[in-house]
């Protein structure tokens, strides 16, 4: 959790990279990749090439247009799939490009064209995708320093101090961390006392109390005190190290997921390609004329090429996918879309996501012989809190000025790391702080704060105690808020799934449980670190479920990578967490997930319509040509008019209709 508000503005400024591709890094970092410029070129020159053709220009014009569309975008796929041919195996990228030089061969260069700029256009977008997944774990192993200030011994007397680099630390080194610093090494606390945010390796919503004795994560943030801490663990078996390998192997191990009807091209490559070398060779054997051999052979490798079915299959997706963007879903690629739509089980991250992960006060719990009111006692917890940079503090003092609240002058101000504040507050001395730092006031009061604590801890709240002249006079209760729309988007998503999701989380038991009682969860896996997130996800898999993680911190990234779907929340959501996820929801509303998933299984079903669409006139035309006379432009204008036709019905899915249609769906089944 970012401590000043220029760190913030640097977190914010990285988060916002991959919400749109109109940004300036993002582009520059795309551009690198030939597969981005040759789409981007292919792309142009057919556009170019469909104006010219439009606007009634020479022949020769459109034609060397489209012609140089097939060289930009077509010569890589092309000369990857006959490197293919020599492992014996058909690429359909190659049957691609062997299907528009057809086209172009009996005169449909502008269908050709299409078709290279599909796949051109497909082949980029793999690539980028890979490439910033490749960029955010690199970035993440940046979580952790370069440099440790190491100690001679745990010893504060001792200030012998040498900086070295962290992945020189050995395992019993001893090392010195200051305010404000990040910690460089996985270890145990040997002396000092601080508050550390390690939000990024754990999830928890508020930073932790670190005394002698506790586990600290290379990479988390330290607070206001001084830290030294044996180094438990090398560098490169730190969590956030474990962290980045769970995702590039995750990443690995989905990156061979495809859409349904890439699992079935081989074999129909093999076939198509064997039937037209088939019916062109066999007839020669028995003595018939070349030309109308040739001319049947090219008419049945027009009518049986895929591009219906791949048409059938892409623009449902595609305009699922722009539709979903224009309601706030970012969905990565088609087969993301695909994906979604199977979910059987989701699995939820609480900090961030079902709440959203800054601190709330929601209680103040007044001692019963207190003489304060509440409104008094939020004054002055508020007065002496208002110069600390704690997130709790940020809490008291919110709440303050949002009840209207005007704040009392505060002298000898002093922070204790991992305890509370001391102040001066309108001539009193007020104490605010961790329970077990303060309660040492009258005997029948500190029973009072004892049981307040209790009850306010059961309902997962974080105390905080408030002495004023040495005696406790409240207790508050400060709570990671809700999300508004958390147990609605809950319940849809039971509905369509059919069972509840799970709760995954890094924060405790109790809370977990008070949040998941909140929303309607009732399996919860609690105090997990990102490798129990994980395992909990292949448990789930291995039990045949058909897994969607959501999440927005780094420590739900390798579980956003090992599900068959992952997506952040992006306003929330760290890079690390952007990039390795399948989708983004920009406007941080939760029941755009179970919209979005709706919208998935529509698009599913259109693609279903259309595949059985294009088999019948694909069906129809190859049999009217194997048994019969089917003439060369019939067997085109079949071939094309099917493409128009499965277009058309994918296209349906760009209207707004139908995104509303996927949303009421949920909303009416709550």
């Amino acid at each position: 959790m970012p401590t000043t508000d220029t760190e913030a503005a640097a977190v914010r400024e990285q988060t916002s990279k991959p919400l749109g591709p109109a940004a300036s890094g993002w582009w520059r970092s795309a551009w690198t990749l030939p597969e981005v410029r040759w789409a981007t070129a292919a792309t142009v020159l057919f556009l170019a090439g469909l104006v010219v053709d439009l606007a009634g220009g020479p022949v020769w014009g459109y034609w060397s247009l489209f012609l140089a569309c097939y060289v930009a975008g077509g010569w890589e796929p092309g000369w990857a799939g006959l490197q293919e041919l020599r492992n014996k195996r058909l690429d359909v990228d190659l049957l691609m490009v062997a299907a528009a030089i057809g086209a172009a061969s009996i005169g449909q260069v502008l269908d050709g064209g299409l078709l290279i700029v599909i796949f051109a256009t497909s082949g980029a977008l793999e690539a980028v995708a890979t490439k910033r997944t490749e960029d955010s774990v690199r970035g993440l192993l940046d979580l952790a320093p370069e440099t440790a200030t190491r100690v001679a011994t745990a010893n504060v007397a001792e200030e012998l101090e040498e900086l070295v680099r962290v992945a020189d630390l050995a395992v019993g080194d001893v090392i010195f961390v200051r305010p404000g610093e990040r910690i460089g090494a996985d270890g145990t606390v040997l002396d000092g006392g601080s508050e550390v945010d390690q939000a990024t390796i754990t999830g928890e919503p508020l930073p932790v109390d670190k005394t002698i004795g506790d586990e600290v994560f290379a990479g988390t943030l330290n607070g206001t005190g001084a830290l030294r801490i044996r180094v438990d663990r090398p560098a490169a078996e730190s969590v956030v190290a474990r962290i980045a390998g769970l995702v590039e192997e995750a990443a690995r191990t989905k990156a061979k997921t495809q859409l349904f009807i890439e699992k079935i091209e081989q074999r129909y490559s093999i076939g198509m390609v064997a039937a037209t070398v088939a019916l062109f060779v066999i007839p020669l054997l028995f003595g018939q004329p070349v030309t109308p051999t040739l001319l049947r052979a090219m008419t049945f490798m027009i009518v049986a090429s895929p591009c219906a079915v791949v048409l059938a299959t892409m623009p449902p997706l595609l305009a699922a996918i722009a539709n979903a963007g224009r309601h706030g879903v970012l969905v990565k690629s088609a087969v993301v879309m695909e994906q979604l739509g199977a979910t059987t089980q989701v699995a939820i991250d609480k900090t961030g996501t079902l709440t959203r992960g800054t601190p709330h006060l929601a209680a103040i719990k007044v001692l019963e012989d207190a003489p304060f009111t509440r409104d008094e006692v939020l004054v002055i917890a508020a007065s002496a809190e208002h110069p600390s940079e704690h997130p709790l503090a940020a809490a008291v003092v919110s709440a303050a000025r949002t009840a209207g609240l005007a704040l009392l002058p505060v002298q000898a101000f002093t922070a204790t790391a991992g305890l509370g504040v001391t102040a001066t507050v309108d001539g009193r001395q007020v104490q605010i702080g961790a329970p077990a730092a303060f309660l040492i006031g009258s005997a029948n009061r500190d029973q009072a704060a004892r049981s307040a604590i209790a009850e306010l801890q059961e309902t997962g709240a974080t105390a905080v105690v408030v002495l004023v002249d040495g005696d406790p006079v409240a207790v508050l209760g400060i709570v990671d808020q809700l999300r508004a729309e958390a147990a609605a988007a809950v319940k849809q998503l039971t509905q369509l799934t059919g069972k509840p999701p799970v709760l995954l989380t890094g924060d405790n038991a109790a809370t977990a449980g008070e949040v998941a009682s909140a929303v309607g969860i009732t399996d919860i896996h609690a105090e997990l670190l990102p490798d129990g997130k994980v395992a909990a996800v292949r448990d789930l898999q291995a039990a045949g479920e058909r897994v969607t993680v959501v999440g927005d911190g780094i420590n739900d990234a390798p579980a956003l990578a090992a599900a068959q779907a992952g997506i952040a929340m992006g306003r929330a959501g760290s890079d690390l967490t952007l990039q390795t996820a399948d989708a983004v929801v920009v406007r941080d509303d939760l029941t755009t997930i179970p919209a979005v998933i709706a919208l998935s299984r529509r698009a599913r079903r259109v693609v279903t319509a259309n595949l059985i669409i294009a088999a019948t006139f694909i069906t129809v035309l190859v049999i009217w040509d194997l048994v019969g006379h089917l003439p060369l432009p019939l067997g085109v204008a079949g071939h094309e008019g099917s493409t128009v036709i499965v277009g058309l019905n994918g296209l349906r899915l760009l209207r707004s209709a139908a995104w509303n249609r996927a949303a009421n769906q949920t909303a009416q089944r709550r």
